[in-house]
């Protein structure tokens, strides 16, 4: 009676029986593979990216399913557990019908959703090299791609692409040079160990953005607010090669999703903001400036409002920070392409340029004059007149400078035709701001370049307008004797102090004097 109920029981189903069965129990036991693979790449590629795929509904092929099963038992080798089969290369796209080859594409993506630990260069040698070539392979078939890709792929491909790029960035410590721009420039660029891989994904990323194949209607609900934020994260890599390829993908990213282009604009500007103001601290300035150069040259007129404000609260800043060395060339090539853009921005950021002015930075003002003659070559004049006080007062005491340098950048602003008909038309007000600067440079400024640039730009004056220049000349004399009277004065001043405090000191007296005697001694 028990044997006769006991054979009523169900039992579980044998190895024997499940190849038996074939494609219906294999089909669900290959699914619920695919289901537990895709769960674990999708919580990868969320810990990595906040971005979740698992709502993506798929009937995935028996060809991703043993991706899968690779994938998943490397990645368990990789964790130290035991190595249940081995990394074997996929055959070649070649060697497989065209029916064949977008399954054959899913599973060396899943084959290369695989990380390896490039910090020991002698671990896993076959495995990475085999995860190369498949990588090369992946660019070949993307580049060569006939036919748009369906969504299921474009999930595969940013999962791939997200697994392996998106992580946590590691930098040496580098103590307090961070702020100085020349031992940063001096410093070796730390490289990434994993480049060899990093740089053929990169190549893939950006293939498969720029492929005519790929849909940006469809594509855009992968590569995503939450995956460009990622891709932004990375340009703060130590590795300049990362950075330039950064940039590329970057920029194609910016051109062919154009629902993306306020975000990308937006997250940029938010990246300046936290390096002026809070840490002074990235890698990538340099390169963001540079995809906003091209930006801003696009830019429609008349300029929107927003575009205007990202000038005043973020490109004019960047001058402030101490490591501006690193990105001056691309920060200045910005600015100017807004000035080309609207001349009426010229008093704008000849102001922002003053405010941000260095007073002890000898080679950062050097750079300030040649960026403020490109802004005043694209100058007008109803612009340069608005600005033109403040601004000759600060060229005023460049010229005036002890360090030759900066004294020599300014008296270059003369060489440029259309500054110098700027400072022709308005010279009765420029030229008294600047001519105690000329006329101390030409009779003590020790270095003789600048001497003889200072008595080339006098005579430029003097031959434009005598009257205005003697009337200059005949003002600093009159200037100059009252400020040696003055110190004359102070000087007795201070000797007859000296006198009664020598006279006290016999005596042993303590010596007090009024500040209102004083006032009233030098006017005797």
């Amino acid at each position: 009676m028990i044997k006769h109920i006991l054979n009523r029981l169900p039992r579980k189903p044998s190895k024997s029986s499940d190849s038996r069965d074939g494609g219906t129990f294999s089909s669900s036991s290959n699914a619920s593979t695919s289901s537990r693979n895709g769960d674990l790449a999708s919580n990868r590629y969320a810990n990595s990216s906040g971005t979740s795929f698992s709502g993506f509904k798929s009937t995935p092929s028996s060809g991703l399913n043993q991706g899968n099963k690779i994938s998943q038992v490397v990645n368990a080798k990789l964790n130290g557990n035991t190595f249940a089969a081995s990394f074997e290369a996929l055959p070649s796209f070649r060697d497989v019908p065209n029916s064949e080859k977008q399954n054959l594409f899913i599973r060396k993506l899943n084959m290369c959703c695989i990380v390896f630990d490039f910090t020991n260069p002698t671990k896993n040698i076959k495995e990475k090299d085999i995860k190369r070539q498949t990588l090369l392979e992946l660019v070949d078939y993307v580049s060569s791609a006939s036919g748009k890709f369906s969504e299921f792929v474009m999930l595969e491909i940013v999962k791939m692409v997200s697994i392996n790029l998106f992580r946590t960035l590691t930098s040496p410590p580098r103590e307090n040079k961070v702020l100085e721009a020349f031992d940063l420039e001096e410093d070796e660029p730390s490289m990434d160990s994993a480049w060899p891989h990093l740089q053929v994904v990169y190549e893939f990323l950006l293939r498969f953005v720029a492929s005519p194949e790929t849909d940006a209607k469809l594509a855009k609900r992968y590569i995503d607010h939450s995956f460009v934020l990622r891709l932004l994260d990375l340009f703060d890599s130590e590795d300049p090669r990362e950075r330039e390829y950064l940039k590329t993908v970057l920029h194609r990213v910016y051109g062919k999703f154009m629902v993306h282009r306020p975000f990308i604009r937006k997250a940029i500007n938010n990246i300046f903001y936290r390096f002026i103001f809070e840490t002074e601290k990235h890698n990538g300035i340099a390169e963001l400036l540079e995809i906003l150069g091209s930006i801003i040259n696009g830019f429609a007129l008349p300029l929107k409002e927003e575009h205007k404000l990202f000038l005043v609260r973020a490109l004019i800043p960047l001058h402030k920070p101490k490591c501006i060395p690193m990105y001056h060339q691309q920060l200045s090539y910005c600015i100017t392409q807004f000035v080309e853009k609207d001349c009426k921005l010229a008093d704008t950021v000849i102001r922002g340029l003053l405010k941000y002015w260095p007073i002890t930075n000898s080679s950062k003002e050097v750079m300030f004059l040649g960026e403020l003659e490109e802004v005043l070559e694209a100058t007008q004049l109803a612009e340069f007149q608005r600005c033109m006080v403040p601004l000759f007062r600060q060229i005023g005491r460049c010229l005036s400078s002890s360090h030759f340098q900066v004294a020599e950048r300014a008296l270059f602003l003369w060489n440029n035709d259309h500054i110098g008909n700027l400072i022709k038309q308005n010279r009765i007000v420029i030229l008294p701001i600047i001519f105690p600067s000329l006329e101390k440079n030409s009779r003590n400024h020790w270095n003789q370049a600048v001497q003889s640039l200072t008595l080339n730009v006098r005579k430029i004056f003097s031959d434009t307008d005598p009257e205005l220049f003697e009337e200059c000349f005949h003002k600093f004399e009159e200037d100059e004797a009252r400020e040696n009277e003055v110190k004359s004065k102070r000087e007795a001043t201070w000797k007859r102090l000296e006198g009664i405090a020598a006279m006290k000191a016999a005596s042993n007296e303590p010596v007090l004097v009024s500040p209102k005697a004083i006032a009233r001694k030098p006017s005797c």
